[in-house]
């Protein structure tokens, strides 16, 4: 319960399912709730996209300054600038190896920061941003990532998500698609929520003032954390249970409904 007259002053918001739908931009709602929000709170994104994804969304909505967290708060970036802040990365073998054991015929990547991806095979058009280079396997494996993705052709995110509570690799975190077949593995310890934290104690804003939204597994450390979490209608029931409130889905602006009331 919020007491009487209480308005977030730190607004982090995740982007696809949240403020844009699949390759639709943002509503023309959305834009101008979150730009109204952005005049009297600080407004960020918190996003599993890369630098190179992140940007058009940031151009949309009208965000020139602060930080935008991505790759699910394995890398920060100066919005003004769209400079690189800070990258955490981890050794990729073991995730490498447990993938393959676990997803066998997987599609595996990993973040080339500021380029795009480095792949073991070809990903479906337009789902990665940036510059998609196939290398051999060996490489990957030998390159320090913030972010490994792998993508498991012909099967459904259920199945991909049954299979994923198999894998076993401690020293990164796991999130996976409720849209695709597909798993993000970033550094142990990084998430969308401790970057958000971070942000939060640079900016000397208490948690309690924090509002989250998001709609997929990678949104519910975030939303957890944040004094108000606030999931999409479309969310699995996972992630709307770690909420403290459900708005509408992303097709019917539930973002800008919740931006709504207080700005």
């Amino acid at each position: 319960m919020r007491p009487p007259g209480w308005q977030p002053r730190l607004i982090a918001l995740d982007v696809d399912g949240t403020t844009i739908h699949q390759h639709s931009p943002p509503s023309d709602r959305v834009v101008a709730a979150v730009r109204a929000a952005a005049e009297r709170a600080v407004v960020m994104i918190c996003t599993g996209r890369t630098v190179i994804g992140v940007g058009a969304v940031l151009d949309e909505l009208g965000l020139a300054s602060g930080t935008t967290v991505c790759s699910n708060g394995a890398v920060v970036l100066d919005t003004a600038t769209r400079s690189v802040k800070a990258v955490r990365t981890f050794d990729p073998a073991k995730a490498f190896a447990a993938l393959r054991e676990t997803f066998p015929g997987a599609h595996l990547g990993s973040e080339h920061v500021g380029v795009g991806q480095r792949v073991t095979e070809p990903f479906p058009d337009g789902i990665l941003a940036g510059v998609v280079t196939v290398v051999p396997e060996e490489e990957l494996v030998a390159l320090p990532t913030p972010k490994i993705i792998a993508y498991w052709p012909g099967r459904t995110p259920a199945e991909t998500a049954q299979r994923a509570v198999e894998l076993n690799v401690p020293d990164a975190e796991l999130t996976v698609d409720h849209e695709l077949a597909w798993v993000t593995l970033v550094p142990a310890g990084v998430s969308k929520a401790s970057a958000l934290a971070d942000v939060a104690a640079e900016l000397g804003i208490a948690r309690e003032d924090v509002l989250a939204a998001g709609d997929g597994d990678n949104d519910r450390a975030m939303l957890r954390w944040a004094g108000h979490g606030v999931a999409m209608g479309q969310a699995p029931a996972e992630v709307k249970a770690d909420a403290d409130e459900v708005t509408a889905t992303v097709v019917d602006d539930g973002l800008a409904l919740v931006l709504e009331r207080w700005f």
